[in-house]
């Protein structure tokens, strides 16, 4: 990851972020503490005290969410350094943590469950953590992309080998909302994960907005990047539909998804019209529907950012930016409407079939009295439908100048002032020139055009494949078969016999192997050896990723004598209960949400005893270190060993069978 200590515009801003972050929740503490002795209390003054507190502490937090929305609007931090003319495209402020130590939990759990030397994967669980640490400040590359995705599918591995799904580990994730600062904690490694995602998108999005717009290759750069941001967030939206934090809601991911695709669409048309826009009949047509399509998606951008619950936490700013786009890029479509039917008249050489084809579906329907092709021969209706369309252009940018001066944090975004005053004054300058005295009887109303594009703009889904990553904990044994899942009994040690060159029994499967067709009268059965169990070590050598052939070679190379082999057995486990989870879609009943104090006890079965859990304020590294590990040694339980399920999306190794 990046230096988090350097200087630069970003890090200044996420440090701020930080800050704000816990002043919030310090605010959230108060107002809750407050509310909670307003309800206790009956003393008319104690309440009489507590409301004054509580009006101050909503200010408070109300003042503090504007600072938050300033951090989320300071788009000119992350555009591109070199002097454009474009207005500014809105990124995605990383989501801000806490740090996270998982050293203890996974220890006890190694040494629990898998009955290894916990301390052999010290190394492991550092590398762990110095990714995690490393994930909080990525660079604006595609190695900060590669770097972020690499941890999510690390956490795949972690999730299936140390998470099971009855019992939490003990682990307090904290992750920020990105949008209103108030603090998520779950002991769900599922909020990891999500949140990661949220930042893989944000990242796109920054990526985004600083590629240079002034060259077709940065344009190109820009389009990929957001829409490989809307594809990311969609992918969280699908994936994780119980998030608990609101910048992770359904409603809020949608609406940013639609942004993403808004502004990568925005960057089509300044790509079309990077080289100029020639005054030409059919060039001005394609700007023309090119430019309306940028306006209607922006129309439905601010319409979504309008809806509840959205409208509610998504920044101010942010919605009537998508208003102040979608109407200067109206304004625009009928300012090149109007160059279209002003400055070019038909003329003798023109096909006129095709000029009256591109007009008429220019419009959802022509204006009363008027059509195509007479407009097209007769000067006077091709001036005044033209002035039509100027004075549409001048409303859409007068009204875009309108509410750019009514939000204060837009209004101090100089170079978005002037991107729409100098369009405004090229509509003002053309107008002019078209005016005569008989203008008031001119009636006439523009009609509406159809936007139309030639890009189609569709987010583009991760492709998580393309990273490739190596599990930590790749010798704790194939995910398949060592995973928290499954329950295992502490390794035996079967000292093996040769009788008459046979072993008394087969081996089987792929990584580790099974004993098979067990011989009850053998030497090896008599020994505790069982039908099922899985050899995971042969004369000392570990051998849970070694297939049936290399065991066997490990047998042979000891010829006649005896070789001491390692087993475990697999324990039958009550069934599988889904965890209570805030962000995982399937197999949901309820949202598990600790939201900053307000941690929920679970509910627990009457028959089953609760697990100890530990208090928000207590789970610290000092207190961490005190305690002292509450784990058991697993016990041993009858039955039949249970059939294994694949572990999406890990993919299962080929199995083989041999016979000794």
């Amino acid at each position: 990851g990046c230096n988090p200590l350097a200087e630069t515009g970003r890090s200044k801003l996420q440090n701020q972020r930080a800050v704000l972050n816990q002043q919030i929740l310090r605010a959230v503490r108060m107002r809750a503490g407050a509310e909670n002795l307003l309800r206790a209390t009956t003393n008319s003054k104690v309440r009489e005290q507590v409301l004054l507190e509580l009006s101050f502490v909503n200010s408070d937090l109300q003042i503090l969410k504007e600072e938050l929305e300033g951090l989320n609007i300071s788009v000119e931090v992350y555009q591109n350094t070199e002097e454009t003319f474009s207005i500014p495209l809105v990124p995605l402020g990383l989501k801000e943590t806490k740090e996270v130590d998982f050293t203890l939990p996974l220890k006890d759990f190694i040494l629990e469950h898998y009955s290894e030397d916990s301390s052999e994967y010290e190394d492991e669980i550092a590398d762990l953590m110095d990714l995690r640490q490393a994930c909080r400040t990525p660079s604006r590359d595609e190695a900060g992309i590669e770097m972020l995705i690499s941890y999510f599918l690390q956490l795949g591995y972690v999730e299936n080998r140390f998470f099971p799904p009855t019992r939490h580990m003990g682990v307090l994730f904290t992750w920020y909302d990105s949008f209103t600062g108030v603090p998520v904690c779950q002991q769900n490694l599922l909020l990891e994960k999500a949140s990661i995602l949220f930042n893989i998108g944000a990242l796109y999005t920054q990526i985004g907005t600083r590629c240079n717009r002034q060259t077709q290759a940065g344009l190109e750069n820009a389009v990929d990047a957001f829409q490989r941001a809307a594809g990311v967030l969609s992918y969280l939206k699908e994936t994780f539909t119980h998030t608990p934090s609101y910048d992770m809601s359904p409603a809020m991911l949608s609406v940013l998804v639609k942004m993403m695709l808004a502004q990568a669409q925005e960057c089509v048309f300044e790509q079309i019209g990077l080289a100029g826009i020639r005054n030409e009949f059919f060039t001005l047509m394609k700007m023309t529907q090119e430019v309306a399509k940028v306006g209607e998606v922006y129309t439905l951008v601010n319409t979504a950012m309008n809806q509840e619950p959205v409208k509610e936490n998504i920044p101010y700013s942010w919605s009537k930016l998508a208003q102040i786009k979608s109407d200067h890029y109206k304004a625009l479509a009928h300012y090149f409407v109007a160059t279209i039917l002003c400055d070019h008249e038909l003329q003798s050489g023109d096909d006129e079939d095709e000029q009256e084809k591109a007009l008429s579906q220019l419009y959802d329907y022509m204006p009363e009295g008027l059509m195509a092709l007479a407009v097209l021969k007769d000067k006077a209706q091709r001036k005044q439908l033209g002035k039509a369309h100027l004075r549409k252009a001048i409303v859409y940018h007068e009204e875009a100048l309108r509410v750019c001066g009514l939000c204060k944090k837009l209004r101090n975004i100089d170079v978005l002032q002037e991107v729409l005053t100098a369009a405004h004054k090229r509509s003002l300058l053309k107008y002019a020139q078209q005016e005569t005295e008989d203008d008031f009887l001119s009636l006439m109303q523009a009609p509406d055009i159809l936007p139309k594009t030639e890009h189609k703009i569709e987010a583009i889904a991760p492709q998580f494949s393309k990273v490739k990553v190596k599990d930590f904990f790749h010798r704790l044994g194939p995910l398949t078969v060592f995973s928290a899942k499954q329950r295992w009994t502490a390794p035996r040690t079967v000292h093996i016999h040769h009788e008459a060159g046979e072993l008394g029994f087969s081996l089987k499967g792929g990584s580790p192997v099974q004993i098979y067709c067990l011989d009850p009268a053998c030497s090896a059965a008599s020994m505790g050896l069982k039908e099922g169990d899985y050899i995971v070590s042969v004369g000392g050598m570990d051998c849970k990723w070694l297939g049936v052939n290399e065991v066997l070679e490990k047998f042979n190379s000891t010829g006649e004598q005896p070789i001491e082999i390692e087993v475990i057995s697999c324990q039958d486990t009550a069934a599988s209960m889904h965890s209570k989870s805030a962000t995982y879609s399937v197999g949901m009943q309820k949202t598990y949400s600790l939201i900053c104090l307000a941690m929920d006890e679970d509910k627990v079965d009457q028959t089953k005893k609760a697990p100890l859990k530990l208090p928000f304020l207590s789970w610290g590294t000092k207190n961490r270190q005190k305690a002292a590990s509450t784990l058991c040694l697993p016990s041993a339980v009858a039955g039949s060993s249970r059939t294994k399920k694949k572990l999406s999306p890990f993919t299962l190794l080929n199995t083989e069978s041999s016979l000794y």
